[in-house]
């Protein structure tokens, strides 16, 4: 027996040499069957240098982005085809190990995990964060790790940031480490053996790509042959790649009003070259019926579930449910809006807006208010707008505006479309606002005007 295969070392010693807590010791010995210790007289576990050695070098993938399980198949796989995994691909060297953080103290559960991952991005932390997400997938399958893990972290961010407690770049932080993770995640997915291909992505406009990027990695697991094209996908080329890819299925990911009006004209577009849509995100889980409105197959509410829509609908090709058509009321006021929004969105600047030197804060709120009237027109019901404008309510009220901000500001946004909407055609637009400002004024809980 060589030296390194000798049994020599109890639990303490490799804890203190690979960083590794003792329950994920004993959870990958029940799992995976690696390491496989000796034991002594007393029941104690033995551990050899070989031991060791293996436990760093699946730690290294770990640290590469692969998931435990994934690692122990790579070193399996290696083993039997008579290659040796130590010369192909290196453990963690001792400097590499001595310099790492510690390991974390704390709770075994997906919470804690969470909370402390959020701590370190918080920090902006890379390494410890990196560290944290390495622990929660020796725990748990990436699926929980996602869901559980990233994407509530993400939520939880996004909603500190609303409150005005978390900056956007502590946001941007975190977002990237996630989305970084998943793709390390996607690469290491196996080749694929169901029968088709899919397209995922992002309609124009659309730059949130955790959830497309999280479904494909799903998908994939599952076996699908899956095309991610990222964030804001063109319309203009997009029945080529289609063409190029043979593809017989494209599922698109919104998170916003306005690029649900971007999916709308991307879902016409695949409509009239008779390739089947699917689609879901965040806005229609918001805005009540607004699904019905996308000529495509609605994917739900829970993203977890998501993943076996698409297989059924891949396996099982079926037409989409009948959408209800924007009025041609809604059609003239949409090209008048779009063609003077410009000269509303000048006055107000012009005028000079501002609370608490916060003249930039309305500019945008502006901006944004402008942008989601363009596409509640496109998408045929200024309602739609209403979850959006409470978002904007909350913005001056978790950013500490006085309360007579918002009223103030719709009511000069109203009166300037209603100088440059004075044709017919901006008449629909002009009553919405005035009873959007109207009930402004009475409550400064916003609400959607009744029809």
């Amino acid at each position: 027996m060589a030296n390194e295969d000798i049994p020599t070392y109890n639990l303490k010693a490799v804890v203190r040499e690979t960083g590794l807590k003792p329950d994920t010791l004993r959870a990958w010995e029940r799992r995976y069957g690696m390491p496989d210790p000796d034991r002594t007289g007393g029941g104690h576990r033995l551990y050899s240098q070989r031991d060791i050695n293996t436990l760093k070098w699946l730690l290294a993938r770990q640290h590469e982005g692969m998931s435990i399980s994934r690692a122990v198949g790579l070193w399996r796989n290696l083993q039997e085809e008579g290659r040796d995994p130590f010369q192909l691909y290196p453990p963690i060297s001792q400097h590499t190990a001595a310099a790492a953080p510690s390991p974390i103290e704390l709770g075994n559960t997906v919470v804690d995990l969470r909370r402390a991952w959020v701590e370190a991005a918080l920090r902006f932390d890379e390494r410890q964060a990196e560290l944290i997400l390495n622990q929660a997938f020796s725990y748990y399958s990436p699926e929980v790790v996602c869901f559980e893990l990233l994407q509530k972290a993400l939520a939880e961010m996004g909603a500190g940031w609303y409150e005005g407690a978390i900056s956007v770049q502590q946001e941007h932080f975190a977002s990237a480490l996630a989305l970084r993770r998943l793709d390390s995640l996607l690469a290491a997915t196996p080749a694929p053996t169901q029968p088709g291909r899919i397209i995922v992505g992002c309609p124009p406009g659309e730059f949130h790509t955790f959830s497309p990027l999280l479904v494909t990695f799903l998908l994939r697991r599952r076996g699908w042959d899956v095309v991610y094209l990222g964030a804001d996908v063109p319309i203009n080329r997009l029945q080529a790649t289609i063409e190029a890819t043979h593809t017989d299925l494209v599922v698109f990911s919104a998170q916003l009003l306005d690029t649900a009006a971007s999916l709308l004209d991307a879902a016409q577009s695949l409509e009239d070259a008779g390739v089947s849509l699917a689609f879901g995100g965040h806005i229609f889980t918001a805005t009540p019926g607004l699904a019905e409105r996308i000529p495509g197959h609605y994917l739900g509410d829970v993203l977890q579930q998501v993943p076996y829509v698409i297989e059924r609908l891949a396996l099982n090709q079926q037409p989409a449910p009948p959408t209800i058509p924007v009025t041609d009321n809604y059609r003239r006021a949409w090209a008048y809006f779009r063609e003077r929004a410009s000269l509303i969105e000048t006055q107000l600047w012009q005028q000079n807006m501002r609370w608490n030197g916060a003249t930039s804060d309305f500019s945008d709120i502006s901006h944004y208010l402008t942008r989601n009237i363009l596409s509640a027109l496109r998408l045929g019901d200024l309602d739609y707008v209403g979850p959006n404008l409470e978002w904007a309510a909350g913005i001056v009220s978790n950013h500490h505006l006085p309360p007579q901000a918002l009223p103030e500001f719709m009511t000069a946004y109203t009166q300037a479309a209603a100088h440059h909407l004075s044709e017919p055609e901006g008449h629909l637009v002009v009553d919405w606002l005035g009873k959007v400002t109207a009930a402004l004024q009475v409550s400064p809980a916003l609400t959607t005007p009744n029809r």
